[in-house]
């Protein structure tokens, strides 16, 4: 868990300096996109008693790695300790007793972060639990998320020119999640594996 955590927060890192050198000195919101992402997830989630609803679980669980991106930007930029950092998301991960309706976590989440306009580390791993989002599940997640933003850079993204229509008609997340079943998480070069496996299917031009 340790070598993955840390592979999480230089990754993150990467991809904040990649938008932005100076980005620990700008002082974004982060606090406000988890806040965003929190609405969202509970739309997944189902919250309306007046029609019947399930939650879509897979959808639930990329809302919560989206968050996951926001709460490590907050973590690296209020500490330049990153061993510091790991160890205190290392030790957040305990098992959890029984656990409140997924509704009511997710609102207790939401007033703290904006309360303290920082991560509630606890209250994410409590979703994670409620959910039954496993950390190697979340770790998967994320680091095809990263890959994925970041090959997306890589290929004019920014310019308009990124195709996100590849092989079969299948959006290129679509490819991301075959590739990310046919690898094995747990080899230290996964992110490099994604990478080349997303360039190999990439549609040439």
């Amino acid at each position: 868990m340790k070598q993955q955590i840390l592979t999480m927060l230089d990754m993150q890192d990467a991809m904040n300096t990649r938008v932005n050198e100076h980005w620990r000195e700008q002082n974004f919101e982060w606090y406000r996109a988890i806040w965003v992402e929190t609405a969202e997830l509970m739309d997944h989630y189902g919250w309306k008693w007046w029609k019947k609803q399930t939650p879509d679980v897979e959808q639930v669980h990329l809302e919560l790695v989206d968050i996951w991106h926001f709460g490590l930007s907050i973590l690296l930029q209020e500490s330049n300790d990153i061993s510091a950092i790991s160890l205190s998301i290392e030790q957040s991960f305990k098992p959890a007793a029984e656990l409140p309706d997924f509704k009511i976590l997710l609102e207790q989440f939401v007033a703290s972060t904006l309360a303290t306009k920082s991560f509630d580390m606890a209250g994410f791993q409590l979703l994670m639990h409620s959910s039954n989002l496993s950390f190697d599940t979340l770790y998967t997640k994320y680091v095809g998320k990263n890959v994925l933003n970041f090959f997306r850079q890589d290929n004019g993204y920014k310019t308009g020119e990124y195709i996100k229509i590849w092989a079969d008609g299948k959006e290129d997340n679509e490819h991301l999640a075959e590739l990310s079943k046919s690898l094995n998480p747990t080899d230290h070069d996964f992110k490099d594996q994604l990478y080349a496996g997303l360039a190999s299917r990439y549609p040439k031009k």
